[in-house]
Parts: structure tokens; sequence; C-alpha cells
């Protein structure tokens, strides 16, 4: 592994808070002792804990209006790794990181070799029909998959086989499918011939698949289209993944879904028809992926993931969700913002893990809601920071992750080798 974090600085960064660290750990370990729960175990079981970073996660993002790129923007797919790797060396929480073609469509055996002298590999790849590139030959501006057009549709079916021969070159085992089709006017479309396009395409998708690998629908309530879109439920999400056979599942954006919708009862619903496929996090007050995972509503973070550790303690040998982190940075340093939301992913599963089931079990056995809500609220206000920081210290990362990167200065080096990149332009890239 070649660590882009000089290892001498960490060890400065780690010795100025390992005196204090160990005294919280154990009066926390002491906390969780009187609660029946083993500190050193959890925290074993906390550092075995990963999620994906996505490529396109370490650049600026934007808004419909604008975009200010930051210094140091990655330049193309080996400066986002690099990105990456700085990630996975301060959190030890994020060993995979998710492709985007065609924005990350190099050689193969380079992003390859990258990867692993950085100490990353690759998770699910990601198609992208939802934007005309300048080589394409057909238009997505009216759809992609369920355009009306068969040459487009047959144009997007062939991207997606291509992304999978590039994730078989380089350990990829999964492909996640979203698509912006749909209509912004009534009457515009046809909703059940487009649906049928639409599975008619992923059918060949699908047929394309290795046999050990998943295919994960994702389904958007809204945008780019504003009056309907294809996949815009987690209803038709399922019903789709399931038209289209046991390699296909669902694939939940916590930042997909209407202000109120109940996302952990969804969870619990396809997990119960074994169709949960994986999640991409990120946190919403308005529209999608705008903020950092937890930023606003962590609690709700917390209860899908009460419901995602009840299902693995249920089901653990078919219990296998994809976990990434999907959310646009426009005010921040993406780096520190993916951090942060890696890390507050980890400490919702593993307050998660805290949660009393028999004491839980019992209460609404017994219709008791007050007792059954504070067996939840009991684990949730566990403070479990010294646990994460004791993980991340054990496997060689960073007590504090955001302040070691600050004191490193990993933004002003890149920021003089990378060009810097105008903001004029369109909005969101």
């Amino acid at each position: 592994m070649n660590p882009l974090i000089d290892a001498a600085l960490l060890a400065d960064e780690n010795s100025k808070l390992s005196a204090d660290l160990d005294t919280d750990y154990a009066a926390l370990g002491e906390q969780l002792q009187r609660q029946g729960h083993d500190i050193d175990q959890l925290c074993n079981t906390a550092a075995q804990f990963g999620i994906a970073i996505p490529s396109w996660g370490v650049g600026t993002g934007g808004t419909r209006f604008a975009r200010f790129p930051g210094p140091g923007e990655p330049r193309h797919v080996f400066d986002k790794l690099e990105d990456c790797g700085v990630i996975q060396q301060l959190c030890r929480a994020t060993p995979k990181v998710s492709l985007h073609i065609p924005w990350d469509d190099e050689n193969p055996t380079e992003m390859k070799d990258k990867a692993q002298s950085l100490g990353l590999s690759f998770d699910a790849m990601n198609s992208n029909t939802f934007q005309d590139q300048p080589d394409q030959k057909h238009s997505y501006k009216y759809g992609s998959l369920s355009h009306t057009d068969a040459a487009t549709r047959a144009q997007a079916v062939e991207h997606n086989l291509r992304c999978i021969e590039i994730g078989e070159a380089i350990g990829s085992d999964a492909l996640t499918v979203w698509v912006g089709d749909g209509s912004n006017f009534p009457g515009q479309t046809h909703m059940g011939r487009q649906l049928d396009r639409y599975l008619d395409g992923m059918r060949q998708v699908y047929a394309g698949l290795p046999s050990h690998w998943r295919l994960f629908t994702e389904h958007k309530m809204y945008e780019p289209a504003f009056y309907s879109t294809v996949v815009q439920d987690w209803g038709s999400n399922y019903l789709i993944a399931k038209e289209l056979g046991p390699q296909a599942s669902c694939l939940v954006d916590l930042g997909h879904h209407a202000p109120n919708v109940n996302i952990e009862m969804i969870v619990s619903r396809l997990a119960h028809f074994g169709k949960l496929g994986g999640f991409h996090f990120n946190d919403s007050k308005y529209g999608d992926d705008d903020l950092d995972s937890g930023s606003i509503d962590p609690y709700r973070l917390f209860l899908v993931f009460n419901e995602l550790v009840d299902i693995e303690q249920r089901q653990p040998e078919s219990f296998n969700p994809a976990y990434m982190l999907d959310q646009s940075h426009n005010v921040t340093d993406p780096i520190e913002s993916l951090m942060s939301s890696a890390l507050e992913v980890q400490r919702a599963y593993v307050q998660a893990l805290l949660v009393d089931r028999e004491a839980l079990a019992f209460h609404q056995e017994n219709n008791d809601a007050l007792m059954a809500s504070e067996t939840l609220k009991r684990a949730f206000r566990t403070n479990v920071e010294p646990l994460l920081q004791r993980a991340r210290q054990n496997m060689g990362g960073a007590i504090n992750p955001v302040a070691a990167y600050r004191e490193a200065g990993y933004r002003s080096k890149v920021a003089k080798l990378r060009p810097a990149v105008s903001g004029a332009g369109g909005g969101i890239v």
C-alpha cells in the first residue's frame, strides 16, 4: 500500500489523542458491559464494516444553477483513486471505490493496479445513460433504455454491457442502473409502453451478467423528469427486479424519496421479499443527494440500520447489501465530507448493534409503544465515538480523520499539481 498521508504525521496526530481515548474507551466499556455488550468485540465488528466511495464524489458537485470547483479537483480517475486512498487511509471504513462509466473509462489494468497500490478494490459499476457524451450517436434527451427509438435503446444497452466488461476486468461484481427516463408533461409518453421498452432493454442487460454478478435497479421519484419517471418508487423497483430474475435486486438511495416516506419500512419490505440489494447513503432536506449522511436526520439513519441489523441477525446467510455513499459537495471539501459521512454511517451501524432485541420484541408483543421506542432511543443516545476511534486506531487509521487530513495539507499539495478548473458553464456535472 502506498500511503498518501505521511505515516509519521499520522502517528503524531494520534499520539496527541491517545491518552484521552484510553480513558473514554474504558468508560464506555464499563457502560456497555452493564448492558451486556463486550466493547472489544463491538470494536472488532466496527472495524470490519465497509462502505464504498463513489469516484465522482471526490469532485465538487453543483446545483441546477452553478458549480464552484475547489482547489485540487481530480483530473481523471487516477486522481480520484488517490483521493479515495486518502479517505481509506484515515478512516479505514471505505475499502472500495464505485466507478461511473464513461467518466472513469480508462485502461482497466492501469486502474486496477493503481487501486491495489492504494489498498483499494472496486465496488459496483455505475452506467450513465442520463447524459449525452461528445462521441455518442444518439441523444438521451428523451430517454435511454425506454426511448421510442430502437437505435437509442440499443446504444443504452450496449453501454451497460460495456460497464460489465470493464467491471469484470477490474474485479467488480455488480452493476447499478439508474436512468433519468420519464416525462415532463402529461401525455408526453405512453407510460405502459415506456415501461415495456425499459424492461426489454434491461432484460438484454441482465442476460449479459456473469453468473456471480448482481444487478441493482435504482428508483427515484423525480428529476430530471418532473412529471413522471419510469422507475419512480420502491414498488415499481421491486416489480422490475422480480421481473428480471434472481440476480436483480433493488437499490435504495436515501435521497430519492418524498420527505415523509418511511424509508426504514421500505428496507424491511424489500428484505422480506429477498430483493434488498444495496444503498446509496446521503441526507436530504429538499432535494436529491444534497447533504452529507447524518447531517440532517441521524436518527432516521439509525432507524434504517436498526432494520438492517435485525435482518442481518435473522438472515445471516442471505444478507449481503452493498453500501455506498452518494452525495454532492458544493460548499465543503469533498474528501472531508466523505470521511464525515462514512463515519456517520458506521456510527449508525454500531448504535444499531446496541439495541436490546429481546426487550424490543417483548415490548412489541405487548403493544407497549413507549417502551419499544425508548429501547431504540437508548441505543441511539449511546456515544460510541470512543469505540469508533479505537477501531480506526487499531486498523492504522486516524483517531480524528478530518484533523489529521487538515494537518497533512493534502488539499494544498494536490492543488499545486492539478490545474484549476473553471466553474463557468452549466450546473450539475
